[in-house]
């Protein structure tokens, strides 16, 4: 696609990296077809096409309107065009590139603006895990609309942590909201590690990954939080610590390993950064994978398999940011459970997408019915995924159990 920068963003960082996105873009439209908001809404505009399309005339100097921000806004940033694109076309970047612009030149109302700024700074504040607590005490008289984002207690292992030290070791990033929405993924997943020889170490001054102020269009406090979590991690993965090196950055929340895995990217121009991140992004792993070598070591110590069928929604963040499609279902299947993958439309997202499904509930909601009729109608005992907003959002529209696939493979294992 050829594009004419305005004198505004020639030369720019983000104006030579829109341009050479865009020129990849052929405008076939095969994005089109597989993108939820275009099967939703029916507009040009709020698929792909249509939003290179604005994008490319807010580069080329075009007006730039209110309507303009509301179909980036619109967007999930699932990826799921990326998968289908067959040029290559790195639309998810060129999309905060055009967000970020177009956030500088339009204004947002004032109960938008502070909505924003309240996911961005609640979400990562330490005060978040106090009013998760204080909501699940309230959350039977919570309204509906705030209990789908309450879940219910956790259960007591979730404080259960492993004690025992191993020569192997990796690094898990907690999360920012996880601790407080789901402990028990964390704690599971050390756990499951333990069983299969392998020691979890926590970086105290690691927090939020980056991508929730990233994706609020706040790219600089986004930037910020990942150097903070490279400088937390660094003496670890340098081995400057009692405790050893480790030798990979665990992710239980592909949200957060699509982001890390993306900050050498991300920092590339930042010379005091550039090669640390480069270094963090390249140990970053998604815990499933992980299955293929501490399978063949838990498969002997799975003594408490439960013959209950799971269906498994794998998160956009996971199938398509990562680019990581069967892993889970094929190594939780070589273990003996029961696992299969919704008998259409697994490559279409949920509608969590982040902060989407507080900003854009209407959509988020359609979205996550949609998802629950293609996972639900064998009546599975089990809903498992693998990213918490994926979960918590599934978990409010069933009564079907919505859990992490690594609590599955927990519970399995004698404690």
């Amino acid at each position: 696609m050829q594009t004419t920068l305005s004198p505004e963003f020639q030369g720019t960082r983000e104006g030579q990296a829109a341009e050479a996105i865009l020129r990849n873009c052929v405008h076939c439209g095969f994005c089109t077809a597989t993108c939820p908001t275009y099967q939703l809404l029916g507009d040009e505009l709020d698929g792909p096409r249509g939003r290179i399309y604005l994008m490319k005339q807010v580069l080329e100097g075009a007006e730039v309107t209110r309507s303009t921000q509301q179909h980036l806004d619109r967007c999930l940033t699932c990826r799921n065009c990326e998968s289908t694109c067959p040029s290559g076309v790195q639309y998810g970047q060129l999309l905060d590139i055009g967000r970020e612009i177009v956030e500088r030149k339009v204004e947002r109302p004032a109960a938008e603006k502070a909505q924003r700024w309240l996911l961005k700074e609640g979400l990562t504040s330490p005060l978040f895990g106090p009013a998760m607590k204080l909501g699940q005490l309230l959350r039977p008289l919570l309204p509906q609309s705030l209990k789908n984002k309450v879940p219910a207690k956790s259960p007591s292992a979730a404080h259960r942590w492993p004690s025992r030290r191993h020569e192997r070791k990796v690094l898990m990033l907690l999360g920012c909201v996880q601790p407080a929405m789901a402990p028990n993924i964390n704690s599971a997943t050390a756990r499951v590690l333990d069983a299969a020889g392998i020691q979890t170490l926590v970086a105290d001054g690691a927090g939020c990954c980056g991508a929730i102020r990233s994706h609020l269009n706040d790219h600089e406090g986004g930037l910020a939080d990942m150097r903070r979590n490279i400088d937390a991690w660094w003496p670890l993965v340098q081995g400057l610590t009692e405790q050893g090196r480790v030798e990979a950055i665990v992710m239980n929340a592909s949200g957060c390993g699509v982001t890390v895995k993306d900050y050498g990217r991300a920092l590339a121009h930042d010379p005091a950064y550039a090669d640390k991140a480069q270094r963090i992004s390249a140990l970053t792993r998604d815990l499933s994978e992980l299955l293929a070598d501490i399978a063949p070591r838990l498969k002997p110590r799975l003594t408490q398999i439960k013959r209950r069928q799971l269906v498994f929604h794998p998160p956009c963040t996971l199938q398509h940011g990562q680019q990581l499609r069967g892993g889970v279902e094929t190594h939780l299947a070589a273990l003996g459970f029961e696992v299969r993958l919704a008998a259409s439309e697994s490559h279409l997202c949920c509608g969590s997408a982040g902060t989407y499904s507080v900003l854009q509930p209407e959509l988020a909601y359609q979205l996550r019915d949609r998802k629950l009729a293609q996972l639900t109608p064998t009546n599975p005992q089990a809903i498992v995924s693998a990213n918490i907003g994926c979960i918590q959002h599934l978990q409010s529209g069933t009564t079907t159990p919505v859990m992490h696939w690594v609590e599955v493979l927990d519970e399995a294992l004698p404690h």
